[in-house]
């Protein structure tokens, strides 16, 4: 499965608000989309309670997978992202 590691953005880190944004937009494809951390099992990218069962905190590499290019881009790119910021 492709994937893309990228480094956490929110100020807070993967937590209820980025995670409920991450999984909302992983939740619309029909491909499965999942999001890891170094050493740990993936996890489902649209569940907000798994993405914040990760622990990851701001700055932390957390790779993307998915088989869907447009599910794996747009995934990457909200994981990035600041989503505690007011205009996220």
């Amino acid at each position: 499965m492709p994937s893309k590691t990228v480094i956490v953005g929110s100020a807070i880190g993967l937590h209820a608000r980025p995670a409920a944004l991450i999984a909302e937009a992983a939740g619309k494809y029909d491909d499965e989309v999942t999001l890891a951390v170094d050493g740990e099992e993936p996890v489902d990218a649209a569940s907000a309670l798994m993405i914040m069962t990760l622990g990851a905190e701001k700055g932390a590499e957390v790779t993307v997978s998915s088989d869907n290019a447009d599910a794996l881009e747009e995934v990457a790119g909200l994981v990035e992202k600041d989503l505690d910021a007011v205009d996220a």
